[in-house]
């Protein structure tokens, strides 16, 4: 499974996410890119997308995608670290095309 981390998560999310192929949007090269060019450079590319930006379902037309999105209620690497067992959940049961909420 390829994962991809949004640039407004900690890169150090990533050493949880260790079982899975994982990068992110500034090591990809992507950093700064508008949401709707960056959804468009990652569907289909990779199978899941972790944000924590909680606009990207009201400013995106999410329908058809070919990537599954899992919005995660913080970015703050302290805060994550007491829910990695539900990120990794939602990770392991979500489908492609899925729009996910993760809370705390």
């Amino acid at each position: 499974m390829k994962i991809i981390l949004d640039e407004n998560l900690p890169r150090g999310l990533k050493r949880y996410l260790s079982a899975y192929e994982v990068t992110t949007v500034q090591e990809q090269g992507w950093a700064g890119f508008k949401n709707g060019e960056l959804m468009t450079r990652i569907d289909g590319v990779y199978d899941v997308f972790l944000t924590s930006d909680k606009n990207l379902k009201y400013q995106q037309n999410l329908t058809g995608r070919r990537i599954a999105i899992i919005e995660l209620p913080t970015n703050r690497l302290k805060l994550l670290e007491t829910i990695t067992d539900k990120i990794l959940a939602e990770v392991e049961s979500v489908s492609l095309g899925m729009y996910v909420q993760v809370s705390l």
